[in-house]
């Protein structure tokens, strides 16, 4: 298969799209100053203004249906950032578009188990029914499909998400008529999860605003209801077999030096040094990686020395001493006595 920068295949190959972002459709609706407000409304959530910008992307992508050159650029303005800067960010995520959509988007899950269950027959399908590629949309508007990694729903595979919403076990008839349904403005109720809007209603949602017209409506989508059965298989098989987990126990605790051996804990001889501090030079010195070194000297008595390490002539480096300078270590040569 070929992959050419920009093209369907390679998107679909890689998972990425390169292709610019498209110029903005006569009849695209404009940008208003309402579409400031919210932006700036957003920006005051974070401490920091540039931290809003994944949101301010969703927002002009509910307005227009994509992040268009006109978004990119009310972005830049209000973030004081460059369209270089608001690009990169856009053109990372497959979740801001970069051409126009349709009224739903389609996202059909041809990863492992979705693809060996038919996934990428469901895809193949759809894409000859409604003669687009990935990330294309019908001539009538009405759809945008794309493929998708995952969906993170394998115990629902095959899975088709419309506007991020779950679809679950299809095959290619049930996907065919799914997709029919939409064209015709119809709205499937999705397995589980909040009635179906469309995209730009949920990328509103996804700025941080409501997309549904009262409160009533929202809790509404809220406490729509699911099919959770293979979720929830587990749980149902251990009720009836009597199943449950092991409760979780803590380990023992243990004296500060239990399991020393004798031998590196014994007196080394050094004038003023403790047992404890012993047993801590034994620790830091049996570390075996930098990791247990570190956690090792954090509970030395001596925390801020270099916990463990003598000079040649057996006693302790001081903090006022610099790393490096006692005899014998590196840069310095062998210790020498003089005459």
């Amino acid at each position: 298969m070929s992959a050419l920068p920009g093209s369907a295949e390679g998107a679909a190959t890689t998972g990425l799209v390169d292709s610019p972002v498209a110029p903005a459709p006569a009849d695209l609706p404009p940008l208003t100053e309402q579409t400031r407000l919210e932006a700036r409304e957003i920006m005051a959530r974070y401490p920091q203004p540039r931290s809003a910008l994944l949101p301010m992307l969703h927002l002009v992508q509910s307005y227009q249906g994509y992040v268009s050159p006109e978004g990119v650029t009310l972005c830049a303005e209000e973030l004081r950032l460059t369209k270089a800067e608001v690009g990169a960010v856009a053109t990372f995520y497959t979740m801001y578009k970069r051409r126009p959509t349709g009224r739903h988007l389609v996202s059909v899950c041809t990863n492992t188990l979705c693809a060996v269950l038919g996934g990428q027959r469901i895809m193949d399908a759809l894409s000859a029914d409604l003669g687009v590629h990935h990330d294309e949309t019908a001539a009538d508007g009405s759809v945008t499909l794309e493929h998708a990694e995952c969906l993170a729903a394998c115990d629902y595979a095959p899975v088709v998400t419309v506007d991020y919403e779950f679809y679950d076990q299809q095959d290619v008839e049930s996907a065919r008529a799914l997709v029919a349904a939409l064209r015709r403005g119809e709205k499937p109720h999705p397995t589980r999860g909040a009635p179906l809007t469309d995209f730009r209603g949920v990328s509103r949602q996804l700025a941080g605003f409501s997309q549904h017209a009262d409160a009533g409506a929202a809790r509404a989508a809220v406490d729509a209801p699911g099919e959770w059965g293979p979720t929830l298989a587990g749980v149902r098989l251990a009720e009836e077999r009597g199943e449950t987990a092991p409760p979780m126990t803590g380990p023992e605790p243990q004296p500060a030096d239990a399991g020393e051996p004798a031998d590196t804990v014994a007196p080394s001889g050094d004038a003023g040094q403790t047992p404890e501090k012993e047993a801590a030079d034994a620790r830091v010195a049996a570390a075996d990686n930098p990791a247990e070194r570190a956690g090792a000297a954090q509970t030395h008595p001596d925390r801020g020395t270099e916990y463990g390490r003598r000079t040649p002539g057996g006693s302790r480096p001081t903090p006022d001493t610099p790393a490096g300078t006692e005899p014998g270590t590196s840069g310095q040569g062998p210790a020498t006595r003089e005459a």
